[in-house]
């Protein structure tokens, strides 16, 4: 059976490569159970010098507070090591949660990957 995608490394989470960047692909229920699986990974990615990711939230079906401080930590890890990071959303209830809480406007969603790389600046603003 011929695999289609990247092999998962927990039900929440699967991780590849697109263009030089490490892709964090978000999966089903993003709650602090998932959040407690997806950390070690999501530092992981973030922790090396001058980190270049992407957070595909793409495949997300639900995105609570725990999902939002996952984005706030790889932004901060990322940005501390003077990396780049990208979003990927395009679910609505999502984009919502991200523009009510100000986030959209750090860290700017996009609708796909390589709309995503094509961003001149990826992370701004303040904390």
């Amino acid at each position: 059976m011929a695999q289609h995608g990247p092999a998962p490394l927990s039900r929440h989470l699967r991780v590849h490569r697109h263009q030089g960047h490490t892709v964090l692909e978000l999966h089903g229920e993003i709650d602090i159970l998932a959040a407690v699986e997806i950390t070690p990974y999501l530092d992981s990615a973030t922790g090396g010098p001058t980190p270049q990711v992407v957070i595909d939230l793409r495949p997300v079906e639900f995105f609570d507070c725990s999902g939002l401080r996952l984005l706030y930590r790889a932004r901060r890890r990322v940005l501390d090591r003077d990396g780049r990071l990208h979003l990927v959303c395009t679910h609505p209830l999502t984009l919502r949660i991200l523009k009510v809480t100000g986030l959209a406007h750090l860290l700017p969603p996009s609708a796909s990957l390589d709309e995503a790389l094509a961003r001149p600046e990826a992370t701004s603003g303040s904390w």
